[in-house]
């Protein structure tokens, strides 16, 4: 204890430190020991603001400051006085050393506590005086008045923050003395606090109205300086909650606040026991979804506005339509079906419902069970309005109180758990346990209004699984409920359950090619008859499919409707007797046709019933799937053949009613399918089916087939085996290759559609320069909204004016753009000035563009000028290029402005009037060539150029003198050298002028250039005159130009025009965060990998030109080193942010978010003047101008009440209370906006603290309470919202109480879900933590929530697909290939998805949710424990599924990171296909599989689940192939084939094995791909991205891909075991261990290659072959690739793998790993035991083990075929031959069993055992020798008893593995867990020895280094400096 107490005592010091410096880390207050408030003390909200006021008036008064600390130690004391709560201890023990050490201390002595009352009342007036209270308030409304007007927004916000820090320290004060006082008698009160104190304390509190915690709006209290309470509709909003005549009334002493009267929802808080945060936060939640609906009806504003009945019916509708479908399915009344439904009781039922969704923690993914809530306490409530006085439900009365949480919630929540807790964290079977959906299906039937209200809990509902036990003698056996509709088996039969008619249709024409086939394309009657076979194989198939219903129903049973469990059987039995029917007329039919006098009369009643069942199923798929014939049917629900038919037809559930689409959109994707099948069949016919008949005839004809083993099943059956090896890789490849089809005319689709919505016309700077004009105008017609006289200026053809008009509205938003480039640093400050486009607001006649747009153009046009020799010519020249010419009118009018406006004399303002006269005249006469010397422009420019750089600076009395030198040199210069007008035509101008020169009169007056749109000018046309250079590079940063070339494109894309700021759909983005990366911390940045390199240094060398950027925008040289930087406080935090903005951490997402918010205020900020009427009062320059547009109060009001921004921090409090550093850095970014530098420049910084906070940014996490009750430890768990406040500290907002812990499923679901209740708005954005945003983008936020209300079908869209950037291409090569597939995916290949095939889903982010429709149909994803591991996707499954619409949009994008090292990628693959393979469980793809139409189906199956099957049967396919050779190579059938007939080459086998190659390699995988390169970046540049690639080995990456995704996939199937693999999502230039390689991919790829390598080698021993090594090696070559590839891959891509020195590092670390013996606690990295453990823990199954067992057997055909072919042995083919091997076999276990055994247990015996071990050996040598010497026996056959007995030992083993229990029990383990170390070894040493001679030469390594790492050479980086680092060893 006494330990702990110094450990204390140490952070109580270093706290005092901290104190002392005044500021923390990040420069902003300390609050000490404020802040670490324990959670469990969280019930007093006073402690934490009097910590803080005590440090914020530390320095002013110690004593003071001691009070306060003791006040808050009281309120500690008196919560926990036992000091239970987790934290209270050592809070308590730290304040009062904090109090005894700092505090009491400086008092000097003894403390006289008598006196605090008095001294607290005298600082508090003291405290009032000093910062003068009572002007605050009214200085600050005086600016606030002003602020709109006069823009100065600055000095508003200092007086505001001034203004909050003050009344929050003073309402502390108050609090305090206030309660203080309390302990004093009444008397003795009065005598320290006189009334009129009281008074004024009273006062005071009521200016801290917007200090009480919110959210967005001020609801409980009347917050006068936040503009959004001012807004008509707010006010509406709020209005219309308040209560209603009618309602009951509530009891005088519930508690209302002050600030406003009682609601609503004060209403329902009493009657339902709802929690007040809660209450609170849908009471916000509810007010902006009226506001909002309100402000877009477009009511004029009014005094006292009044919300729309329209406003409130849309709202209505839109929460309550999941409400009135689940009444209108099961039949039963709406709630308020009686009632007199107002607009009082729409608000007050939309209110109960948001009330009891915020409330419902898990139970919100049981949408109907919400329904099933609502209604019940809807009807409920019917009866309490009916009361005169309010009283509460019966349904939430408790012990002590009124509870909805207590009684409504938890019990639903304690089953659910109870069901979570048996799943042994998703290891049991998804059969043996209720998820989510189960229990919510529940609520789809009639039955679940047998619950009641309140719920009976002795309902089958809320039974309780008895929890699991290891221990086999104790009965598991439990009163338990069933699943419900749906069981997740594990098996492959999902497949061909959920998509049968997929296999039944191609299984169908693979019969009717063949058929054809075989008879010869004739198409007779016979074949007719033929092929008629179909009908008892189309029935035999759907009888299978029946009957999997059957079977995979097996455990919901008894909890499923009688209804549907009834359809299983009576479809079972129809197609039982259909199948049988069928098969007898048909076989009937055929022997009637072979007797001759038979008419076929059962043959003809075959093909009439056949046809007439035909014609119905065709008749009703087909017809029913569009919408008019759709609703008809439904009209005629009434007949009960129609509900019979339907009944039977397909299964009626909740949700997948009504999956059709327009007929418009069905005939769209029914071609499209129709032109693939085409294809595919027409391949399947002519290259794989027709070219293997004559084969297959030669082979069945072939009699007495010599064997060269011993036969058991190839006997008189047709040669039946040699037959199937012959089809069976060309039937797989007829399964897969409808895939490649569709990807290829997808692809086409794909191109075809981008190029119709203009994508990639613009792709290079040279289309920007080209296009720049054109850009205002677009802008103007897609992004900003329509303005009355710019439509004017168009009808009345005024084009100049119009395009200035246009130019002057663009610029403002074009300049913010490229001030962001410049604030991240991809651009420079000379960039910037080039780019930054003129306000245009000023009277040059004409547009101006920016700089790099006229760069050089004036010096051209001199140069062209003195070549030309006529006015024509020279025009002609110029106007070829329209920037010359515009840069040459620009210099032309704005030479005459400047000198216009700063010659102040008549006489200089005469010569300028009559020099631009006679140039004008001369322009008219076209003597321009006659009247000036031209050649001599460049002097005019000179002098013009010389005279500018002097105006440009400040004035001075110096610089005003040479001004008018300069002037007069510009002067002399025209008249002397340039001018050879005629003078005499205005003769006395002339010489007036020349006699003011002569007297010094000529511009003796200057007047100095002080407007700033002068000056301007001024400093713009200097720039012209001295960039010489051209710009057309700019910007060089090629991230730059990427996002300006796709902003610029996307403005000539079609989207829906943008509405008001006001007028807008509102909106929340949503980022769920566990433990990621926050921010980089300047350790992180400095630390060293083995080789030297930390991650500053590799930014550095990977981002040169950003990080010369970076340092330039911070003030310092380029050349300053990092260590000068980490000195400085504010450069040191500067720099954190800028490796963190490289990276994939949350703070580059926060700040990509934040951009919405900002482009909202631009927009709003420019909009207020712009709209209405005050448009035609305001000048041109003051609406465009943008200064201090962060600061208007309306701007920041109206982008708060339109968005927010959750990141859902689960573990944030547990970080907090752990002082994390990843806490300080989430604290950090409530705080941040805008960089520091530029903070300063702004003036922003008071105090020392940051100013402008991330408004909109707010934190949910999960609290977790600790209190110790009667002995035990009793968690509470609490879910939260915080938000930045003015103290530099996050303020509480919401805390809402949670039923128990929230996460009982998956963790991010789970995360996504307890937070989605603090979001806002109509839309929900879903964004990762590995993402980012641009500014750009943002400005069209505003169009792209427009598409919720345009045309997408008969649906409208309920997900808006985005387009994402994959930011980390340019890392490496792998990181390149992930980069350009996810690309291809998430653009080319989701548009198609979208339209035409209509199923795209929600594959992640950064998809865009209608917000209410998601979240009353379950939430934006689902979170059962590992079926629902792929969380994402099935969000779109639901959403498809309950009739939603997903679309995909492509003029927007958002920044996506992806995986960057070959590890990474794996792991994330992994990810994927197990989560793909779980899918294949699940009730959404079986619902999907079944009720779309076929082609739909088609499309559904082949993107999601189908491509992993694809890929799957891909690798399948080479295993099929090879195990068929094997077959006819060991078995001798081949080579006996061969030679009598030419059957085994053949064009089907090579179309197969190339068709599987290409697929393999990735080719067809490119082909999206390039099509895409060639969309957006042009055909030259995309066919060297797809060469670069080849030479970057992308096939070997694609293909060991492949073997990732079919291992995960088919593992999942099979096992399951699928988890979320966390990649690490960091900077990858570290070598990665063979160790580490080897645990990750040893049964993946390596076991997989190694078996493709044994297959080959036999093959090339024992085949047969006549084309010799060509024909082996153009057989094989696929299969060679793919066993290259799978075993060297993860080091042909592991950085310096093929560095000498690591090599030898690698092997010691993989030998020391592979022998260390395992134990308890030991991890798998550690040690090769504790690794296999881990490997094997996936088959837990009965079925898994039985599976495992089967796929083992195929090792065995090796030694039973090699040992037949031993010369040993001759032509024997006696089975006794191959049980001798056995014996043989036993043998060498025998000896493998001595020279392993355990030393354990010998070690008394070592001598013996050595002695035995030796002579064990020798025997075994003379054995062999004797052998060879006497027998037949060669060394031959000791090589090919190796082949043999290998794959036979692996096959044991993988036996013994699967049935470890057994094994375990009869104590065999250790021995075969040493066999297994033996193959490992053996294995790890076949992969390790090649790698180890590559390394042996160096420039293998360095190739490596190139290849991959290319991408970075090509950007001119010193990647090979990266690798070296700083390395001690590198200069060796």
């Amino acid at each position: 204890m006494s330990h702990v107490g110094h450990l204390w005592e140490r952070l109580v010091r270093a706290a005092l430190r901290r104190e002392r410096t005044g500021t923390d880390a990040y420069g902003r207050p300390t609050g000490g020991i404020a802040g670490n408030v324990p959670s469990s003390l969280s019930n007093s909200r006073d402690i934490d603001p009097i910590l803080r006021a005590a440090d914020e008036i530390q320095d002013e008064d110690p004593t003071i400051s001691r009070i306060l600390c003791e006040h808050a130690y009281t309120l500690a004391q008196n919560l926990d006085p036992n000091s239970e709560g987790r934290g209270v201890l050592q809070f308590k023990t730290g304040l009062m050393s904090i109090i005894k050490q700092k505090l009491a201390k400086k008092e000097g002595g003894v403390t006289d506590r008598s006196q605090d009352i008095s001294r607290l009342r005298d600082f508090y007036k003291l405290y009032r005086e000093k910062n003068n209270v009572d002007k605050l308030r009214e200085e600050e409304m005086e600016l606030r008045e002003s602020g709109a007007f006069s823009g100065n927004f600055r000095e508003l916000e200092r007086k505001t923050l001034k203004r909050k820090r003050v009344f929050a320290t003073l309402k502390v004060l108050g609090t305090v003395l206030e309660q203080l006082t309390k302990e004093l008698s009444p008397e003795e009160a009065e005598g320290l606090i006189p009334e009129e104190l009281k008074r004024v304390i009273e006062s005071d509190a009521a200016m801290t109205e917007d200090l009480i915690a919110y959210n967005i709006i001020p609801l409980d209290a009347p917050a006068i300086t936040n503009a959004i309470t001012s807004f008509p509709e707010v006010r509406a909003a709020i209005s219309s909650l308040k209560y209603y005549r009618g309602l009951p009334k509530l009891p005088a002493n519930f508690p209302i606040p002050a600030t406003r009267s009682a609601d609503i929802l004060d209403f329902l808080h009493y009657v339902f026991g709802f929690q007040k945060g809660n209450v609170s936060n849908q009471r916000e939640n509810i007010v902006n979804l009226l506001s909002n609906e309100q402000s877009r009806l477009g009511i004029p504003d009014d005094h006292e506005p009044k919300l729309d009945e329209t406003a409130v019916e849309r709202v209505f509708l839109k929460s309550l339509d999941n409400y009135i479908k689940w009444c209108t399915y099961l039949d039963i009344p709406l709630m308020w079906s009686n009632l007199d439904l107002s607009k009082e009781k729409k608000i007050l039922f939309i209110s109960l419902y948001f009330l009891i969704w915020g409330e419902a923690a898990n139970i919100r993914y049981l949408p109907e069970c919400l329904c099933y809530i609502f209604h019940r306490m809807g009807e409920e409530l019917d009866e309490l309005l009916r009361q005169q006085l309010a009283k509460p439900a019966d349904s939430c009365v408790t012990e002590n109180g009124v509870s909805f949480l207590e009684q409504v919630i938890c019990p639903l929540y304690d089953v659910i758990a109870a069901e979570a807790a048996n799943n042994n964290d998703g290891k049991e079977p998804h059969s043996t346990w209720r998820n989510y959906d189960d229990f919510n299906e529940y609520f789809w039937s009639p039955s679940c209004l047998k619950l009641l209200w309140p719920f009976d809990r002795h309902s089958s509902f809320f039974w309780k699984p008895t929890p699991r036990t290891k221990n086999i003698l104790k009965s598991n056996v439990t009163k338990r409920r069933g699943k419900t509709s749906f069981v997740e088996h594990r098996t492959f039969f999902h497949l061909y359950h959920s998509f049968h008619r997929l296999w039944i249709f191609l299984f169908m024409m693979f019969q009717a090619l063949t058929i054809i086939a075989f008879n010869d394309g004739n198409l007779d009657s016979k074949t007719i008859r033929e092929v008629l076979s179909l009908g008892p194989t189309f029935f035999i198939m759907k009888l299978f499919q029946s009957a999997l219903d059957i079977v995979v129903m097996y455990g919901a049973y008894s909890t499923t409707r009688l209804l549907a469990v009834s359809r299983i059987f009576v479809r079972f039995i129809w197609f039982s007797f259909a199948t049988i029917f069928i098969c007898f007329l048909y076989v009937k039919g055929l022997q009637e046709k072979t007797s001759s006098n038979s008419e076929s009369i059962i043959f003809k009643i075959y093909i009439i019933v056949l046809g007439i069942y035909t014609g119905i199923q065709f008749f009703w798929s087909s017809l029913s799937r569009l919408p008019s014939c759709h609703r008809l049917f439904n009209q005629c629900d009434d007949w009960s053949l129609v509900r019979l038919i339907k009944w039977m037809h397909q299964e009626h559930y909740y949700v997948g009613r009504g999956m059709y689409e327009a007929t418009t959109d069905y005939i769209m994707y029914m071609l499209f399918w129709l032109v693939v099948l085409g294809g595919k069949f027409s391949f399947a016919y002519f290259l794989q089916i027709r070219p293997l008949v004559k084969p297959t005839r030669d082979i069945i004809d072939i009699k007495d087939v010599r064997y060269s083993w011993h036969d058991f099943v190839s006997k008189n059956n047709h040669n039946a085996l040699t037959v199937a090896s012959l089809w069976a890789p060309v039937f797989c490849i007829y399964l897969l290759d409808i895939h490649i089809f569709y990807t290829i005319i997808s692809a086409v689709v794909g191109f075809l559609l981008g190029a119709r919505d203009r994508l990639g016309e613009i792709r290079s700077l040279g289309a920007v320069h080209k296009l720049f004009e054109k850009f205002p105008e677009a802008f103007m017609d897609n992004l900003h909204i329509p303005l009355a006289n710019r439509d004017t200026l168009r009808i009345t053809g005024q084009v100049l004016q119009k395009n200035k008009f246009d130019a002057a509205r663009f610029s403002p938003f074009w300049n913010e753009i490229v001030k962001n480039l410049r604030e991240e640093d991809y651009i420079t400050n000379l960039e910037m000035e080039l780019l930054l486009m003129p306000t245009n607001s000023g009277t040059v006649p004409m547009v101006q563009w920016p700089l790099f747009l006229l760069a050089s153009k004036i010096f051209l046009a001199k140069d062209i000028a003195g070549e030309s020799d006529s006015q024509e010519e020279l025009w002609d020249r110029i106007s070829r290029d329209d920037y010359m010419k515009y840069a040459v009118e620009e210099c032309f009018y704005t030479i005459k402005l400047i000198l216009t406006s700063i010659l102040a004399d008549d006489d200089g303002k005469l010569w300028v009037e009559r020099i631009y006269e006679d140039i004008r005249g001369s322009m008219v006469k076209r003597s321009i060539h006659i009247d000036f010397q031209l050649k001599k422009l460049a002097l005019v420019i000179q002098k013009v150029t010389a005279l500018t750089g002097i105006l440009k600076e400040v004035g001075t009395p110096e610089l005003e003198s040479g001004a008018v030198n300069a002037a007069l040199d510009l002067y002399d210069v025209i008249q002397l050298d340039f001018f050879n007008v005629n003078m005499r035509e205005n003769y006395a101008t002339w010489n007036m002028l020349l006699k003011a020169r002569k007297e010094g009169r000529l511009f003796s007056k200057l007047k100095w250039p002080r407007d700033p749109e002068l000056r301007s000018q001024i400093r713009r046309l200097h720039s012209l005159f001295t960039i010489k250079d051209s710009a057309v590079n700019v910007p060089k940063n090629l991230e730059a130009r990427r996002r300006l070339q796709f902003f610029t494109n996307s403005l000539f894309m079609s989207m829906p025009r943008t509405k008001p700021v006001r007028e807008m759909l509102s909106f929340s983005v949503f980022t769920p965060y566990y433990s990621e990366t926050v921010l980089y911390s300047m350790k992180e940045l400095l630390k060293k990998n083995e080789d030297g390199i930390s991650i500053l240094f590799y930014l550095q060398k990977i981002y040169p030109d950003e990080w010369k950027n970076f340092l330039a925008r911070i003030g310092r040289d380029e050349n300053t080193h990092e260590a000068d930087l980490i000195d400085n406080d504010d450069e040191n935090l500067e720099l954190r942010f800028w490796a963190s903005y490289r990276g994939q951490t949350l703070a580059r997402t926060v700040r990509g978010m934040m951009y919405y918010r900002k482009a909202l205020m631009l927009q709003a900020y420019l909009e207020r003047m712009t709209v209405g009427d005050i448009e035609a009062a305001v000048p041109t320059t003051e609406a465009t101008d943008i200064k201090g547009f962060e600061f208007s109060p309306e701007a920041r009001a109206h982008a708060d009440l339109k968005f927010t921004y959750v990141v859902t921090c689960q573990i944030y409090g547990r970080q907090k209370e752990e002082q994390k550093p990843e806490a300080a850095d989430i604290a950090l970014l409530l705080q941040r906006q805008v960089g520091i530098k530029r903070m300063k420049h702004l003036q922003l910084m008071v105090s020392g603290n940051l100013l402008s906070l991330n408004e909109a940014l707010r934190v949910a996490f999960i609290d977790e309470v600790e209190t110790l009750t009667d002995g035990k430890v009793h968690k509470e768990f609490y879910s939260k919202l915080v938000k930045g406040d003015i103290n530099g500290k996050d303020k509480e907002v919401y805390s809402i109480k949670l039923p128990g812990n929230p996460k009982l499923g998956e963790g991010k679901p789970e995360n996504q879900n307890h937070a989605i209740v603090f979001t806002r708005g109509n839309a929900v954005q879903t964004i990762d933590m590995n993402q980012d945003n641009y500014f750009e983008e943002a400005l069209k936020m505003r169009n792209l929530l427009e598409e919720f209300h345009a045309y997408h079908g008969i649906r409208p869209a309920t997900i808006l697909g985005v387009r994402e950037h994959v930011f980390t291409g340019s890392v490496s090569s792998l990181a390149s290939f992930m980069s350009n597939q996810e690309t291809s995916f998430v653009t080319l290949g989701q548009r198609v998805l979208a339209s035409p095939l209509k199923v795209r889903m929600h594959y992640g982010h950064p998809d865009v949710f209608d917000r209410v429709f998601h979240i009353t149909r379950g939430g934006i994803s689902k979170a059962s424990r590992v079926i629902n591991i792929s969380e994402d996707i099935y969000a779109g499954f639901n959403s498809t599924l309950r009739q939603g619409n997903i679309t995909h949009h492509e003029y927007i994008q958002v920044g996506k990171g992806r995986d960057v090292g070959l590890n990474q990628i794996a792991l994330f693959e992994g990810k994927v296909a197990g989560g793909n393979g779980e899918q294949v469980l699940s009730r959404d793809i079986y619902r999907l599989g079944q009720l779309f139409d076929f082609f739909r189906m088609l499309s559904f199956y082949f993107t999601t689940v189908g491509y992993y099957f694809c890929t799957m049967l891909t690798v399948i396919t080479v295993y099929i192939f090879l195990y068929g050779k094997t077959y006819l190579a060991l078995s001798g059938v081949g080579e006996d084939i061969q030679t009598r007939a030419d059957v085994l080459h053949n064009t089907a086998l090579n179309t197969a094995l190339n068709t599987q190659f290409l697929f393999q390699i990735g080719v067809f995988t490119a082909i999206p791909m390039v099509l895409g390169f060639i969309l957006e970046q042009g055909f030259f540049r995309a066919v060297v991205s797809f060469i670069t690639m080849q030479f970057q080995l992308c096939t070997v990456f694609f293909t060991f891909s492949l073997g990732t995704r079919t291992h995960y996939f088919g593992r999942t199937i099979l096992h399951g075991g699928a988890k979320y693999h966390a990649t690490g999502r960091g900077f990858v230039v570290r070598h990665i261990k063979f160790s580490e390689n080897y645990r990750l991919y040893s049964r993946s790829h390596f076991v997989k290659g190694m078996e493709v390598v044994l297959l080959l080698v036999v093959f090339v021993s024992y085949g047969f072959n006549e084309a010799g090594a060509v024909g082996y090696i153009l057989l094989s070559v696929s299969s060679w690739f793919m066993a290259i590839s799978w075993l060297f891959a993860p080091y042909m891509f592991n950085p310096s793998g093929f560095e000498w020195q690591k090599t030898v590092e690698d092997f010691r670390d993989w030998t020391n790993w592979l022998f260390y013996r395992g134990g308890i606690g030991v991890k798998g990295e550690e040690s090769w035991e504790a690794w296999w453990d881990e490997e094997l823990s996936h088959i837990r199954t009965l079925g898994g083990r039985v599976m495992e067992t089967i796929l083992s057997l195929r090792f065995f055909i090796f030694q039973y075929g090699v040992i037949y072919k031993l010369d040993v042995q001759g032509s024997k083919t006696s089975l006794s031959v191959y049980g001798f091997s056995w014996l043989v076999l036993v043998g060498l276990i025998f000896l493998f069993k001595i020279f392993t055994f355990s030393q354990k247990i010998s070690v008394n015996f070592q001598l013996i055992l050595r002695f035995v071990q030796g002579v064990a050996f020798m025997l075994a040598l003379a054995g062999i020798a004797v052998a060879v010497a006497i027998t037949d026996l060669t060394i031959t056959d000791i090589f090919a008893s190796i082949l043999a007995f290998v794959p036979t030992g692996w096959g044991l083993l993988s036996i013994c593995v699967a049935w470890r229990p057994v094994l375990k029990k009869i104590g065999l383990w250790k021995s075969v867990r040493s066999l297994g170390r033996l193959y490992d070894a053996g294995m790890g040493m076949l992969i390790f020895i090649p790698i180890a001679l590559c390394s042996w030469f160096p420039f293998i390594s360095t190739f490596q280094t190139r290849l991959m790492f290319n991408q970075a050479f090509s950007r001119g980086l010193e990647i090979s400096l990266i690798l070296a680092g700083n390395n001690p060893n590198s200069g060796l």
